[in-house]
C-alpha cells in the first residue's frame, strides 16, 4: 500500500506502507463450517406444501390418520403436519414419498402433479437440498357423504 504526504512546502512524498491488510479466519464466512437438515424438518415442509394443494384431503393411511385426529383432540397436542411424508435427507439432495387422500371429483393425476411441483418448489427454497424425487401414493379418495375422522367432535355438553 502506498501512501502519499504532502509537506507544508508543498513537496509532496511517498512511502510504502508495510501494514498488512489480515483476514481472520480465512475465506468467506459462509463457507465456514456445515449445515444439516434433519429428515423431520424436510418433512414438515414437504407436508405443509402438499395440504396447500387443492384436492388434497388429508396426509397418510386410515390408521394414521385415526391416530393422528386423537393426538390432535388432546389439550396440547399439536397437528402433526409431517403425517403421511417420509423423507430421506442426504448433505445435498433429498427423496420424498407422500402418502394422500384426494377429494373426490378432483383429477388424481392433476393433484399428484400439483403436489410434486409444490413440495419440490417449497423444499428447494428453504433447504437449499436438490429434491431427486417425490413419490405420492394417494391411499384413499374422500367421498362427499363420508364423514370426517380429522374435524373435532362438538362436545355434547355446552
Amino acid at each position: 500500500m502506498t501512501e502519499t504526504t504532502t509537506s507544508p512546502g508543498g513537496d509532496s512524498e511517498s512511502r510504502v506502507s508495510t501494514r498488512k491488510t489480515t483476514r481472520r479466519g480465512g475465506g468467506d464466512p459462509a463457507t465456514r463450517g456445515r449445515t444439516t437438515i434433519a429428515d423431520g424438518v424436510v418433512e414438515k415442509i414437504a407436508g405443509t406444501a402438499a395440504r396447500e394443494v387443492m384436492g388434497v384431503h388429508a396426509m397418510g393411511s386410515g390408521l394414521a390418520r385415526t391416530f393422528g385426529a386423537m393426538r390432535d383432540r388432546v389439550p396440547g397436542g399439536t397437528k402433526a403436519v409431517a403425517r403421511g411424508v417420509k423423507a430421506e435427507v442426504g448433505e445435498v439432495q433429498t427423496a420424498l414419498d407422500l402418502e394422500i387422500v384426494v377429494v373426490y371429483g378432483y383429477a388424481i393425476g392433476d393433484v399428484a402433479a400439483a403436489v410434486r411441483e409444490n413440495v419440490i418448489a417449497a423444499v428447494e427454497r428453504m433447504t437449499s437440498l436438490e429434491v431427486v424425487e417425490v413419490n405420492i401414493a394417494v391411499s384413499d379418495v374422500k367421498l362427499p357423504d363420508e364423514e370426517d375422522e380429522e374435524e373435532p367432535v362438538q362436545p355434547r355438553i355446552q
